[in-house]
């Protein structure tokens, strides 16, 4: 492998376990407000949500929609989309509240990926290490903090601070004028093939993905496991 002067990475769902936190958030809110009303379980309401959310990702990191949107919408639609569902205004009412509250307790819920730590605190040792992250300013630095990992990151860029999500390769740029890098010089790791590793590969910058199971889609390395990133660098 080429030497690197410096490493990208992802936070959500790369270093942290940001899907077992939502699903434990959404859960929690699922039985709080009472949703059996509207479903026939928690899983007929996940069935709604999640594809929806995930779709609202890719176009949150494209610049379609806002933040607030993104916030909104990934409550209201599962809402609507029940099978008994609340009235409009009740629904609009629930899904703004389902929203503040799903920030608070994703960040309860939080929690390392197995393997995290050693791998952060390892690549920490031999390269400057900069999370590069499409998560909200409002929890992102607590759960960076929270993880007690703080200490081995020499930058944090977030999209909501940098004015550009992930797969746009300006944000990729703008972590390399912050450490005075050049792109051939740099490797970005993360779980995510539309943003982390399309978006790498548009800023010219070599990309390690995490991903278990068979693709076609290509990146320079991939790894099955977070701590499989150790044997290659």
């Amino acid at each position: 492998m080429k030497q690197y002067k410096a490493i990208f990475i992802d936070w959500d769902d790369t270093i942290g376990d940001f899907a077992h936190a939502a699903r434990k958030s959404l859960e929690t809110m699922y039985m709080q407000h009472d949703l059996d009303r509207c479903f026939g379980s928690f899983e007929a309401f996940y069935e709604q949500y999640e594809p929806h959310n995930i779709d609202l990702w890719r176009r949150y990191g494209l610049d379609e929609v806002t933040k607030d949107y993104l916030e909104f919408d990934r409550m209201f639609y599962p809402l609507s989309m029940a099978e008994h569902a609340f009235p409009q205004e009740e629904n609009i009412r629930l899904a703004e509240q389902m929203q503040h509250e799903h920030l608070q307790m994703t960040t309860r819920f939080f929690s390392l990926l197995p393997d995290a730590e050693e791998v952060v605190r390892y690549l920490s040792a031999k390269y400057p290490l900069v999370v590069l992250s499409n998560g909200f300013v409002s929890v992102q630095y607590y759960k960076i903090n929270k993880s007690g990992l703080r200490d081995c990151f020499t930058d944090i860029v977030l999209s909501e601070e940098a004015g550009c999500q992930k797969p746009n390769p300006r944000i990729y740029q703008i972590a390399l004028e912050r450490g005075g890098w050049k792109a051939e010089e740099e490797l970005m790791i993360g779980d995510s093939w539309t943003s982390d590793i399309q978006g790498a590969i548009a800023a010219g910058i070599d990309q390690l993905w995490v991903h278990e199971g068979e693709t076609s889609q290509p990146a320079t390395y991939k790894v099955s496991h977070l701590r499989d990133v150790m044997t290659l660098l």
